[in-house]
């Protein structure tokens, strides 16, 4: 079924596709051609021997990226397939200090750490510590937010926290997917991909304008992204570690006059990847007739393969240029997400730790922003933002002991149940003034004033129908407000018109709110608010282009004070039989210091070799840690957060008698040891390791192109997380990708 699927999928966009060509104009097609060799090429009239910058809007009003003084890397459509980013996992090592990977279970839920500062817990109530976002529209749950890359312009990852600009729950950073732009002209492309593990994928887009004048344009995105399973599970015979996304985004705008435009955009994925296979790292002593697996993606789960997701949005951006100086922007967007997922903590038949979860989410968001630049000394955004969002569900727990006997408490049937509304409302302003010539000024500061309203009813049942209950671990119906004010000071220094020099003071938080699988029978603390953390961080770089612009250079050294800092973890408690059991505890654990560096590099030794990538050094350590009343700071460990990490990028391109042209690249990525887990299992903790990925893509004319890319190709065992609840004796290992090798013809008009 799945493969009839695909197959439907790629016949239609390239029916779809080739109609559309044919119907055009003539000279439409041919400068659409053009246009698309141009961007493959990196710029064909560009001079070969210099480096082209990026424009990006990271300060929410366009810049190129060498004179914007903050931290931040920007890929282009054309860099993105180079490195062969497929989702924005594939950004890891490619950015420096910054850690993406799907969630424990999942295929689509992201787990993201920058600078050592993100959240890997996806329930709701817990927000993230990075943000994202899809075309100015801020993602507020992790469901479905590992965003796959097609039909795209750029993505930009701003490191460090973003308060002042970006608000709440990004307080590590921020990644920005900017979806493709709405063209006057004509255009689009098809793409097909077969690889290892069956992989077949198609991705298509199409885009223009009605008219003449190019007053109405509109683009159609798609994309049908399959996989067989990287394991197995030997219990039913079904793949495990598989992929079934479909995706399509659609946008249509209306661009009245020059200065006035409204643009409505809508986009959808539906995840029906089966469930994600687990290693189980060491023999479970309540299951001693299933031994560990040798594969790190076999399973043996009794299980419903069903690990759902379906995720739309919709906004509307209305623009209005005022005058020269004035430009306002309003934003309005909706979200809303359902998940449905398994997750057999044990791998194994037995229901020894079994869970069965519901997610839904929907949220409302308005910003208006004006943006002022007069060709005066000063400069600058300013706005206000609205956020009203609902998160809830239900997660079913199954848990059991066969090695005891059979009371009220073995099997343990219990559920985490309620929901979570949040309204915030926020106001901020960003301003640069010029002090001097080569000074800049800027100052900024965000105010947000939240409340969280939680209600929460978690109840043990008699039976696995989960109807009747026979005790209640929590029931709560509480509120909390919250207010913040996030600064942010800076002054750079364009030292020669290649030379920018900067340094930055600015605060970023993550929203506080209620542990919803709080036990308060057994820990009565558990029901009450967790605060707000906060991230006060110093910044200085440099932003280089030397060598008459065949170099690029940037460097960052911060040092972050982290205070409150949020934790989930698992917390054992006795019931009422004087047997163990456990709950997800949520608690704010203290405060750590941040310290690291970061340096990102382009060469263009000739016109034939360029040489990229970044190495970043992380020092993060907990000054307090707070448990029953101790500090246990000197024993504790930031998760996600690798000492040394990097990557490098050796690339050759050379020009073809035919007109096209070859590219060549062999990329290396390194990260040293790493704790993925807040318990510090050592099981769990990955050693320091390296992938190794290489491409070649053939651009045979301006319209034709064919990709041979490969990545993991050592084969390399490496865990992204894990599960260590010593109650039911579980241990098990959550690995990344195994050696993939893909084709991809693509055709673009």
């Amino acid at each position: 079924m799945k493969r009839q699927k695909l197959f439907v999928a790629i016949a239609c966009a390239f029916a779809f596709s080739s109609v559309a060509a044919a119907a055009a104009p003539a000279a439409a097609v041919d400068a659409a051609a053009t246009d698309a060799g141009d961007a493959r090429d990196d710029g064909a009239d560009a001079d070969p021997t210099r480096l082209e910058g990026i424009t990006v809007t990271a300060r929410k009003r366009e810049e190129t990226l060498q004179d914007v003084p903050v931290a931040v890397t920007a890929f282009t459509s054309d860099r993105l397939d180079t490195l062969n980013v497929q989702d924005l996992s594939g950004l890891a090592g490619q950015v420096p200090n910054t850690t993406i990977y799907a969630a424990r279970g999942s295929t689509s839920t992201v787990t993201a750490y920058i600078r050592g500062i993100g959240q890997s817990d996806p329930l709701w109530g817990v927000d993230p510590g990075v943000g994202i976002y899809l075309d100015d529209v801020y993602i507020a749950r992790p469901q479905g937010a590992l965003l796959d890359v097609f039909d795209v312009e750029r993505v930009e990852v701003l490191r460090g926290p973003q308060g002042t600009l970006y608000g709440k729950n990004t307080i590590g950073g921020a990644i920005k997917y900017v979806s493709h732009k709405l063209d006057k002209d004509f255009g689009g492309y098809a793409q097909v991909t077969a690889g290892t593990h069956d992989e077949l994928d198609a991705k298509a887009a199409i885009g223009g304008s009605f008219d003449a004048n190019g007053m109405l344009r509109a683009r159609l995105a798609v994309a049908s992204l399959n996989r067989d399973g990287f394991g197995e599970n030997l219990y039913t015979r079904q793949p495990v570690s598989d992929k079934e996304i479909d995706a399509a985004r659609f946008n249509l705008g209306l661009f009245a006059t020059e200065t006035f435009d409204v643009q409505f955009a809508y986009d959808w994925m539906k995840d029906q990847s089966g469930v994600r296979g687990a290693q189980m790292l060491a023999a479970n002593p309540l299951a001693p007739d299933y031994a560990p697996l040798d594969d790190r993606y076999d399973i043996r789960s009794a299980m419903p393969n069903v690990n759902d997701t379906d995720m739309k949005g919709s906004s509307l951006t209305a623009n209005w240029m005022i005058d020269d100086a004035w430009f306002l922007k309003y934003v309005f967007a909706h979200r809303a997400s359902d998940t449905d997922t398994n997750i057999d903590f044990d791998t194994t038949p037995l229901p020894l730790v079994d869970v069965h979860a519901f997610y839904s989410d929907s949220q409302n968001s308005h910003e208006l922003q004006l943006n002022y630049d007069g060709g005066g000394r000063a400069r600058g955004v300013m706005g206000v933002y609205a956020f009203n969002g609902k998160a809830g569900g239900q997660v079913l727990n199954h848990f059991e002991n066969p090695l005891l006997p059979a009371t009220a408490t073995n099997p343990l049937f219990g559920d985490t149940q309620g929901r979570v509304y949040t309204s915030s409302i926020a106001a901020y302003a960003d301003w640069t003034i010029d002090l001097a010539e080569a000074w800049k000024l800027d100052l900024g500061a965000r105010y947000t004033d939240e409340e969280k309203h939680a209600i929460a009813l978690n109840r043990f049942y008699t039976d696995a129908s989960y109807t009747t209950a026979w005790a209640t671990a929590a029931n709560f119906d509480k509120k909390v407000s919250f207010s913040n004010v996030s600064p942010k000071v800076s002054i750079d220094w364009q030292v020669t018109p290649d030379a920018l020099l900067y340094a930055l003071y600015t605060k970023g938080f993550k929203s506080g709110g209620f542990n919803i699988r709080a036990n308060t029978t057994a820990v009565p603390r558990s029901g009450e608010p967790f605060k707000d953390e906060t991230v006060g961080s110093f910044e200085v770089g440099s932003k280089l282009s030397l060598l008459d612009q065949r170099m690029f250079l940037n460097v960052a050294l911060f040092h972050n004070k982290y205070k409150d800092i949020q934790l989930s973890v698992f917390t054992s408690y006795t019931l009422p039989d004087g047997s163990q059991s456990f709950f997800g505890d949520f608690t704010n654990a203290g405060a750590g210091t941040i310290n690291g560096a970061e340096v990102e590099y382009q060469f263009l030794p000739t016109p034939n070799w360029l040489i990229s990538g970044n190495i970043a050094w992380l020092d993060a350590s907990y000054d307090e840690f707070f448990d029953r009343g101790v500090n246990i700071a000197d024993s504790q460990r930031f998760t996600n957060a690798p000492r040394v990490s990097g990557g490098i990028n050796v690339e050759y391109r050379t020009p073809l008698a035919n007109g096209g042209n070859l590219s060549a690249r062999v990329g290396y990525t390194y990260q040293s040891e790493v704790w993925p887990t807040t318990d510090l299992s050592p099981a769990i903790r990955q050693k320091g390791y390296g992938l190794l990925n290489a491409g070649v893509i053939w651009n045979v004319d301006d319209a034709w192109s064919l990709a041979l890319q490969g990545t993991n190709l050592t084969d390399k065992a490496y865990r992204t997380t894990g599960y260590n609840i010593a109650a039911y004796g579980v241990l098990t290992g959550f690995y990344g990708a195994p050696r993939q090798v893909t084709l991809s013809a693509t055709w673009r008009f």
